[in-house]
């Protein structure tokens, strides 16, 4: 006995489009994705913040820039050390102060001795010459000299110690301002040269990150590219679906958001694999068969 097999076939318009369908994805995934057209790509570090790296890890600017200053500190802290104490006026005495003493002196003397021959005339006019009294105005007048002698000496050397104290004490307080003055460059330099480093840092971060953007637009420009012909086929299987059923059929796209690439991969793969479903669906037929 004969047995009878009936068949709904689809319009022959929609087979066209399925076949069409069929044979344009075939050519599609033969050739793998260029991948590397749209992966990931880092900025370099703009100029700017290599110069801020520089600055940053170079002795005497970013690390250490305080140091000469310290040292320097130092420096001035150990001189003024030198500068205090009992003798630290002795390098200020005048070199010619002695001389002056002793010319001063001198001179003194001159007067003195003119002073005792003065005497001497006045005991010769009163009739006392070589007397007791001449002798006991000599001795007081000599007493009286040496001890203004003593004075003159005395005064002009505490003159000359207190000006060399008061440079000495000018000169310790010029070694420790000085010193002072260094340490506070060693905290403010520092900081200048971090202002330096942060703006340099700074600028360049905006610099890097003009061309990252620029970097992530082409990647995303190359992957919309990469994956346009997915987008129309994925469009197309939608609409033969949707005319072979007679349902309206609903396309999402697979690049909106921004996928991942694994996202990507099962994508194109779903697509794929619902094609092939839906043309393995209509090469098997739907019919009754009567036996």
């Amino acid at each position: 006995m004969a047995v009878e097999e009936r068949r709904q076939l689809p319009p022959q318009y929609v087979e066209d489009l399925q076949r069409d369908l069929g044979t344009q994805l075939t050519a599609l995934t033969a050739a793998p994705l260029a991948t590397d057209e749209f992966a990931p790509k880092v900025a370099g570090q703009d100029q700017a913040q290599l110069d801020a790296y520089k600055m940053a890890t170079t002795q005497g600017q970013g690390i250490g820039a305080f140091q000469p200053y310290i040292t320097q500190a130092g420096a001035y802290d150990t001189a003024a050390a030198g500068l205090s104490g009992a003798g630290a006026y002795q390098p200020f005495m005048s070199p010619y102060q002695q001389d002056v003493i002793d010319a001063t002196l001198a001179e003194y003397d001159s007067q003195a001795a003119q002073g005792l021959a003065g005497i001497g005339q006045q005991a010769a006019m009163s009739g006392n010459l070589g007397g007791g009294r001449e002798g006991v105005m000599r001795s007081q007048y000599q007493n009286k000299s040496d001890m203004n002698r003593a004075l003159l000496q005395s005064g002009l050397l505490q003159q000359g110690f207190t000006q060399a104290n008061q440079l000495a004490n000018q000169a310790f307080g010029q070694q420790m301002a000085l010193g002072q003055n260094q340490q506070g460059l060693a905290s403010q330099v520092p900081g200048l040269y971090g202002q330096d480093i942060g703006t340099l840092g700074s600028a360049g971060a905006i610099q890097q990150a003009q061309e990252q953007a620029q970097l992530d637009a082409i990647k995303e420009q190359n992957r919309l590219r990469a994956y346009e012909p997915y987008e129309r086929l994925g469009f197309q299987q939608t609409g033969v679906a949707s005319i072979a059923s007679g349902a309206p059929g609903q396309y999402q796209s697979m690049v909106t958001p921004n996928p991942t690439p694994l996202q990507n991969a099962l994508g194109i793969a779903g697509v794929a694999g619902g094609l092939m479903t839906g043309y393995g669906d209509y090469l098997k037929g739907g019919g009754t068969k009567f036996f």
